[in-house]
């Protein structure tokens, strides 16, 4: 599975101080910044253990209290692509750092990731009152989208009403040239349509070789406003409204689901998420059917008698990487 690689993991890390001096007394709120010497310490300890590329760079805050005897918080923000802080605590004699998870066991970690999502105006498959939840966050360039589309369709026809889908947009455009367009495009038929937006994605899912095979990035562009357009007058649309749509390429609500992706930790497609919980990549038809099992079984309904078991399925697939 070409997943993009995990960096970050609950860890302890001890760190060799070289230096001979008194121990630093323990920071106040808003205190000192670390020195330089131990920055260059630290530096290459997060980069040697995380195998941080050399862009990648490692920026220290200021050293502030913590609720824990002997240990300074401390947060360090990794900067590359993306801008990541992440917590820390430093020993008062500044030979060990440890990495700090806190876990609020108040909240409902799942229901707190689905506030996140957006569903307003999404285009819904299935049951709209159904208890359980799938949301894909999907791109029509990608081969595993497509993988797992077909694969979506199969299982969300075995649960019947127990559940409801929603696809949100994550085209990966650094590798898919026609994603973005294709996204835009099918948001202007859901405009006008539930049921012609699903027939537009279902076409482009199962015939995406069809718009890029051989064709520039400009003729896969004009071959998605045809499709379109075709899927407009099939569901009788209003052709002139969803042409001026097209023509517009307006993308800012693309864009608005791409940084809500990024915001609950989305970083290849598919990622799927069933009522909060994390699926990644084009997983086996057998994973997503425990998922939604649990998803069932925590809402108090029963799982479908009629369902594949849930151990079947072909082996994983794999995901574009961002």
């Amino acid at each position: 599975m070409m997943l993009r690689r995990a960096l970050f993991v609950l860890l302890a890390i001890c760190l060799g101080c070289s230096a001979q001096a008194p121990p630093p007394q323990p920071a106040q709120p808003g205190g000192p910044a670390i020195s330089t010497d131990l920055m260059q310490v630290v530096d290459r300890e997060v980069r040697a253990y995380y195998a941080l590329p050399p862009e990648v760079k490692v920026v220290a805050g200021p050293l502030r209290a913590s609720e824990f005897p002997n240990y300074d918080a401390l947060t360090i923000e990794f900067d590359g692509q993306k801008k990541q802080a992440y917590e820390f605590l430093l020993s008062h004699d500044h030979k060990s750092l440890i990495r700090l998870t806190r876990m609020d066991l108040t909240k409902d970690p799942f229901a707190e990731i689905m506030k996140k999502i957006d569903l307003a105006g999404r285009p819904t498959r299935g049951n709209k009152d159904a208890k359980v939840l799938l949301v894909n966050y999907d791109d029509f360039e990608c081969p595993f989208c497509s993988r797992m589309h077909a694969t979506i369709l199969e299982i969300i026809r075995e649960y019947g009403d127990r559940v409801r889908l929603v696809y949100k947009d994550y085209p990966l455009e650094e590798i898919h040239p026609w994603a973005v367009h294709a996204a835009v495009d099918a948001n202007c038929i859901a405009a006008q349509s539930s049921d012609a937006y699903w027939d537009y994605a279902d076409y482009l899912h199962a015939n995406q070789q069809s718009v890029s095979s051989g064709k520039s990035r400009d003729a896969a562009f004009a071959e998605l406003d045809r499709l379109a357009t075709i899927n407009g007058e099939r569901h009788k649309l209003d052709t002139g409204k969803l042409q001026a749509c097209v023509k517009a390429q307006d993308e800012k609500a693309v864009r608005a689901s791409m940084n809500e992706g990024d915001a609950v930790g989305v970083e290849a497609t598919p990622t799927i998420f069933v009522n909060g919980q994390k699926l990644d990549g084009a997983v086996p038809a057998g994973e997503l059917r425990a998922a939604l099992d649990r998803a069932l079984k925590d809402a108090g309904v029963a799982a479908p008698a009629n369902k594949v078991a849930s151990g079947d399925g072909k082996p994983a697939a794999a995901a574009s990487a961002k």
